[in-house]
C-alpha cells in the first residue's frame, strides 16, 4: 500500500504532507525557543530570585538534562503508544511545564519546572520528524528535513529577540506564558491534523537500556554543562559525572548489541550512510553549535549592546539558512546530500573564518555578511546531512535513526558548548577573566581590579584598565574562533564520503521501499 505522499509527485511535498509540517514546525518553534528564550532571561532571574549567575544557569542545564533523559525513550514510545498519542502528550506536559515555570516562587522551583518541561519538549523534536519522515516517505527526506529545519535555525536567531522584548515591554514570566497560546494552536491542530494507528500495542520497553542510557546522557551532559562554570574539564564536579555518564553509555552500547529489543538499534551502524551521517553532524554541531555561543556574547560584552539588538544583528544568518534550505532539501533528494554539504561546510568555514579578526570596532557591516555566509552555509548542511540518514532507513528503522540522530545532536551540541567556553576562558587574562566571572557585578569587578594591581581610587588607571580587558576580550574572541574554523575544516573529512547520488533504501515491502545509497 503506498501512501499518500508518495502518489503525489515524486519530488514535491503534497498538501497533505504540509498539513503535517504545520504542527510539527510548531511545537519545534516552542521547544527550541524555549532554549535561546530563557538565556537572555538570566540577569533577570538572579535580579528576581536573589541568586548567583550559576544558579540562574540551572534554568537552562535543568532543561537540558530533561532532553537528555528522555530523548532515548523517543522511538520506545512511538512504537508503544503511537506517534499522535506521544506527540500530543509532549506538547501537554510541555504546557503545564511552562505554566509552571510562569508560577515559580524562587530559582529551586523553577528550574524544578523547567525539568518538567524539558520531558514533554525533549520528545517533539525526534518524534515529529518520525512523523514528517512517514507522511512523505524517504525519496522525500531531504525536503522535509528542510522545513523541520526553519525553526532549528531561526530559535537561536528569534530567541533573543523575543525574549529581549517580552522581558522589556511585560516580565520575566511572559518568557513561558508565550509558550500558551502556541501550544493550545498545536493541539487542536495536531488532533485533526496527525495521522493516527501506528502504534505496537505489545511492544515492551527495554528497562536495563533505559536504566544506563537515559542516565548515561544525563550525566554526560551535566558535567560538560559544569565544565562552562568551573572554566576547565579538569574539576571533580566535571570529570566524576562525565566518566560514570560515559561508563553508562558504554554499558549501554554493549547491552544494546546483545538483546533483541533495544531501546535503541544501534545495529543501524551497519548501514554504512547512517554511520557517516552521524559522525559528521557529531564534529559539525561541537563545531557550530560551540561556535554560535560566542556571537551574542561579543556584541553585548565587547560592543556593549542591548540582547535585543544582540539577536537583530544575528538575523543575517537566520535570512541565508531560509535562502539555501528549502533548494539544498530538494536537491538532496534528487542528487544526494554529498555535494551540498560539502559545499555548505566551505561557506560556514568561510563565515566563522571572518570572526578571526575581531577587535572592539570592527565593522558591523563585516560581520553580518560574514553571518550571512555562514547562514548560506548552515541551510546546505544540517539538514542534508540528517536527510542522508533518513533516507535509508524503512519502516521502524525511521523511529530509532530519528531518536539516535536528535540524540547525537543534544550531545555534541553540548560538548561543543563547553569545549568552546573553556579554549576562551583559558585563553583570557587574568584581569579579564576576573571581569567576566563578576558577570556585570560592579562591586565584583571592582575588587578584581584591586586583586590584579589596579588603582581603582585613579580614574586613569581604572579607564585604562578597562580599556585593556575590553581590548583583551575582543581579541580573545578571535582566537578562540580560529579553534571553532579548525573544527569546521575537520568536519569536511567524514562529509567527503557522504553520498553524491540520489538515496535509496535497503529492502523492501509492500508499504514502502527503502533502497541502499548508492555512490
Amino acid at each position: 500500500m503506498t501512501s499518500p505522499a508518495s502518489a503525489s509527485a515524486p519530488d514535491k511535498l503534497g498538501r497533505d504532507v504540509f498539513v503535517v509540517a504545520g504542527v510539527i514546525v510548531l511545537g519545534a518553534i516552542m521547544s527550541i525557543l524555549d532554549v535561546t528564550v530563557v538565556s537572555v532571561a538570566q540577569p533577570t532571574f538572579i535580579t528576581e530570585f536573589g541568586t548567583t549567575s550559576a544558579g540562574a544557569a540551572w534554568s537552562m542545564t535543568g532543561y537540558t538534562l530533561a532532553l537528555a533523559a528522555v530523548i532515548p525513550t523517543a522511538s520506545w514510545a512511538a512504537s508503544r503508544f503511537g506517534t499522535k498519542r506521544v506527540y500530543m502528550a509532549s506538547l501537554v506536559l510541555f504546557l503545564i511545564g511552562s505554566i509552571l515555570c510562569a508560577l515559580a516562587w524562587n530559582i529551586g522551583s523553577l528550574v524544578a519546572f523547567r525539568v518538567i518541561q524539558g520531558f514533554g519538549g525533549g520528545l517533539l523534536m525526534p518524534i515529529g520528524m518520525m512523523i514528517m519522515t512517514r507522511a512523505a516517505g524517504p525519496e522525500r527526506v531531504g525536503s522535509v528535513m528542510a522545513v523541520l529545519g526553519i525553526p532549528m535555525l531561526l530559535g537561536p536567531i528569534m530567541g533573543p529577540i523575543l525574549g529581549g522584548w517580552l522581558i522589556e515591554i511585560a516580565s520575566w514570566h511572559w518568557v513561558f506564558l508565550i509558550n500558551i497560546p502556541i501550544g493550545i494552536i498545536a493541539l487542536v491542530y495536531a488532533w485533526f491534523a496527525l495521522p493516527a494507528n501506528d502504534q505496537e500495542p505489545g511492544k515492551k520497553i527495554d528497562v536495563p537500556g533505559l536504566l544506563m542510557l537515559s542516565p548515561g546522557l544525563a550525566l554526560f551532559l551535566f558535567g560538560v554543562s559544569s565544565s562552562a562554570e568551573e572554566r576547565t574539564f579538569n574539576a571533580p564536579r566535571v570529570y566524576i559525572p562525565m566518566i560514570i555518564g560515559a561508563i553508562l553509555i558504554a554499558l549501554f552500547i554493549r547491552h544494546a548489541f546483545r538483546t533483541t529489543n533495544p531501546l535503541l538499534d544501534l545495529r543501524l551502524f551497519r548501514n554504512p550512510t547512517l554511520r557517516i551521517s552521524v559522525i559528521t553532524m557529531s564534529l559539525f554541531a561541537v563545531a557550530f553549535f560551540g561556535a554560535s555561543l560566542l556571537y551574542p556574547q561579543y556584541f553585548i560584552i565587547v560592543r556593549g549592546e542591548s540582547t535585543l539588538m544582540a539577536g537583530l544583528l544575528l538575523a543575517p544568518q537566520g535570512l541565508g539558512a531560509m535562502l539555501t534550505m528549502p533548494i539544498a532539501g530538494k536537491m538532496t533528494d534528487k542528487i544526494g546530500p554529498g555535494k551540498f554539504v560539502l559545499g555548505g561546510l566551505v561557506l560556514i568555514g568561510i563565515g566563522v573564518a571572518a570572526f578571526i579578526t575581531l577587535g572592539t570596532d570592527t565593522s558591523y557591516w563585516f560581520l553580518c555578511a560574514a553571518l550571512f555566509v555562514q547562514g548560506l552555509g548552515m541551510g546546505m548542511t544540517m539538514m542534508p546531512i540528517m536527510s542522508s540518514a533518513l533516507a535509508t532507513l524503512r519502516g521502524a528503522e525511521i523511529a530509532d535513526g530519528s531518536t539516535l540522530m536528535n540524540a547525537v545532536q543534544q550531545t555534541a551540541s553540548s560538548i561543543g558548548t563547553g569545549v568552546i567556553t573553556v579554549i576562551f576562558t583559558t585563553m583570557l587574562m587574568p584581569l579579564s577573566q576576573a571581569v567576566m566571572q563578576a558577570g556585570g557585578d560592579q562591586a565584583k569587578v571592582g575588587e578584581a581590579m584591586v586583586a590584579n594591581g589596579v588603582d581603582v581610587k585613579d580614574p586613569a588607571a581604572v579607564a585604562d584598565a578597562g580599556g585593556s580587558v575590553i581590548s583583551d576580550i575582543a581579541s580573545t574572541y578571535g582566537d578562540t574562533f580560529i579553534v571553532a574554523t579548525v573544527l569546521v575544516a575537520l568536519t569536511l573529512i567524514p562529509a567527503f564520503f557522504l553520498p553524491r547520488r540520489k538515496l535509496v533504501a535497503e529492502g523492501s515491502d509492500n508499504e514502502q521501499k527503502v533502497p541502499v545509497a548508492m555512490h
